[in-house]
């Protein structure tokens, strides 16, 4: 047989048993591609000019290259060693090492460059697909035009290069320290034999889910007001990362063994096939790949919970937009422009409600109702707080109290309030004692009284013209009314925005659409989720396929252990059933992992980014669990197919 011809006979048995590898660097480098493509395509200006888009690209390109080439690599040590054997024997026939590490390289080269050359063509055909999914998620109205870029192909080029370089430089140096005898044991060395279960073990085993459980308790407490100070914050937050991956890495590294040593010492040591098959394995390996499996699990939780963050701002854009209006379409700040905006529905027959309210800003003693609050340099027992009547907001509020309405949840977290209790109102000569009787969720008023999220005073309508006449002039130089609209038929909503938006409004810059308000979050955090959905994607998928390999690195080393079980009569049903609880554990622990670091991280601080949180994490975290678990299939697959051979 001649060289060319065992290189083409090595490659063709490659590619169908590593064509997961195939298919991930083909995605890997045409999403790259496409991505850098994004980066220099002139039909990204209009996203460019609203969210800064270009930078955006360019810093996911950055963190797609460091995913692929550290995915590349590993499955590179993994490729290597299986075919240890190989080069051992290749030795034996009279081989130098330099010839064998050129057979390598040369297959290894068409494989490699062959996939490239396939993913940037795909690469190029999706770069349109891709800039029309951003213009989707961002809002911006603009054409995707496919236009090659010389420059992304080189930059590609010379990445993926690179890359390249490093893998035959593992080569090299695995087979130059290898003798022959011992890569005939390589295999045998990659995972963890099985030893009796330690106390060691059993020790590190608790203490891992006790770090783990301890970092979700101290999570939910983050913004709870037990800690005070940004030190304190910091300070926890590091705690809690530190815990929950030490914790990681324990329980994989102790407490899996620890768990199932229990469950076969409930059984009496009495396991069916199924049992054998799935709970020895998992028992004795998981811990021989403690360190992958962590850094798998913290960034899958990372990805997960990136995505729902992301998408939680996105859900909430109508939401938050409601909110910053004060609950109308549009809102206005004085009577020219409410005048002009009336008197341009009507002559376009534009049917409206409309909401009014007179607003003063006054200083709030609430010293007595704040039940906790951050350590600042000011005193946040006082807050300048906009008060509107009773009549405006429809409650009845009796002479000597006060209720809030539209306290924003963030800085609930940061300066909770009591149910009940005495607070004063502070004018320019005298105090006023007020009962403080319960916060609504309604925003009553536009976002310009409220800076932000601040809550609004709701008192007796007597009281009101009171305090008007007793107003501190340097807290009110700005305006003081509000004027709500909303239109009653939503197929003229776009039209009467239009109109709206083409007013020459006295107040334009603090008057506000919630389409527009809406459309401009949509846009600023459609980026983000357009970056992060795809880094979460490209880490799903090279993350699925090392587990995947693994997982073939396994099967081909038990091939021994189904022979016997299947000479001693047991059927493949009995086998793949095994092998299916086994695959559900090796996929299944990880992700439930990951998905319970993610649920705590975001529930600990999702209000700091939307309004809604389990509809927008329950979509990321189905989706993401539906194509994490295609890998789980596939390994079964591959799993049937060597049960199938191993008689």
């Amino acid at each position: 047989m001649s060289i060319n011809s065992l290189i083409f006979r090595n490659l063709k048995k490659n590619l169908r048993n590593y064509y997961l590898y195939v298919f991930a660097l083909i995605f890997s480098s045409g999403l790259y591609f496409a991505f850098v493509t994004l980066q220099y395509d002139k039909a990204m200006d209009p996203v460019e000019g609203s969210v800064k888009g270009g930078a955006g690209i360019a810093t996911a390109s950055v963190l797609l290259l460091f995913i692929v080439a550290v995915f590349l690599l590993y499955a590179n040590t993994i490729f290597i060693k299986q075919r240890s054997k190989e080069i051992g024997l290749l030795q034996l026939i009279g081989m130098t090492k330099n010839k064998i590490f050129n057979i390598l390289s040369a297959e290894n080269a068409i494989l490699y460059f062959g996939s490239l050359i396939f993913g940037i063509t795909l690469g190029f055909i999706g770069s349109k697909l891709l800039i029309m999914v951003l213009f989707k998620a961002t809002g911006v109205d603009g054409i995707a035009s496919l236009t090659f870029s010389s420059r992304a192909l080189l930059q590609t080029l010379i990445v993926f290069l690179c890359i390249y370089v490093l893998i035959m430089l593992m080569n090299i140096l695995f087979i130059k320290r290898q003798t022959i005898l011992s890569l005939f044991h390589v295999k045998s060395k990659t995972e963890m034999t099985a030893r009796k279960l330690s106390v060691f073990q059993v020790i590190i085993g608790i203490f891992g889910i006790a770090l783990i459980a301890v970092g979700y308790i101290v999570s939910g407490k983050l913004f709870d007001g037990d800690f005070t100070s940004m030190k304190e914050l910091f300070l926890v937050m590091f705690f809690i990362l530190f815990s929950v991956i030490l914790g990681t890495y324990l329980f994989y590294k102790g407490s899996v063994a620890f768990l199932v040593s229990l469950v076969r010492k409930q059984k009496g040591g009495y396991l069916n096939i199924k049992q054998v098959l799935s709970l020895s394995s998992i028992m004795f390996r998981m811990k021989s790949s403690a360190t992958l499996l962590t850094i798998i699990t913290t960034v899958s939780a990372l990805a997960i919970g990136l995505l729902s963050l992301s998408y939680i701002t996105f859900y909430s854009a109508d939401k938050m937009a409601y909110n910053h209006t004060g609950g109308a379409d549009f809102s206005l700040l004085t009577e020219k422009d409410a005048e002009a905006f009336r008197q341009a529905m009507d002559d376009n027959n534009i049917a409206y409600t409309e909401d009014e309210a007179e607003v003063y800003t006054v200083q709030l003693n609430i010293e007595n109702i704040l039940q906790t609050e951050l350590d600042l340099n000011f005193d946040s027992s006082m807050m300048d707080t906009a008060v509107i009547s009773e009549k405006v907001a429809g409650l009845d509020v009796a002479p000597d109290e006060l209720k809030m309405t539209g306290y924003n949840e963030l800085l609930q977290r940061f300066m909770s309030l009591k149910d009940k209790g005495d607070v004063v109102v502070h004018g320019q000569e005298k105090e006023t004692k007020l009962y403080y009787t319960g916060l609504e969720d309604e925003y009553q008023i536009s976002n310009y009284y409220t800076m932000g999220g601040l809550p609004t005073m709701i008192v007796d309508d007597t009281l009101f013209q009171e305090l008007k006449q007793d107003i501190n002039p340097d807290l009110n130089q700005g305006y003081h009314w509000y004027f709500g609209y909303t239109i009653e038929d939503d197929d003229q909503l776009e039209k009467a925005n239009d109109i709206f938006n083409d007013l020459n409004l006295e107040a334009k810059d603090d008057s506000a659409s919630r389409i527009d308000v809406a459309k401009e979050q949509k846009s600023t955090m459609g980026l983000a989720l357009f970056i992060v959905g795809f880094l979460g994607l490209t880490f799903l998928i090279t993350s699925g396929c090392i587990l995947y390999f693994k997982q073939m690195d396994e099967a081909e080393s038990e091939k021994p252990n189904y022979t016997i079980l299947r000479k001693l009569g047991f059927t493949t049903a009995d086998l793949r059933r095994g092998i299916q609880r086994k695959q559900l554990f090796n996929f299944g622990i990880p992700l439930v992992i990951g998905l319970l670091h993610s649920y705590f991280a975001v529930q600990s601080g999702w209000f700091l980014f939307g309004s809604v949180m389990l509809t927008p994490m329950i979509v990321v975290m189905v989706i993401y669990t539906i194509l994490y678990s295609i890998f789980g299939i596939l390994s079964v697959v591959h799993y049937n197919k060597v049960i199938k051979q191993s008689l």
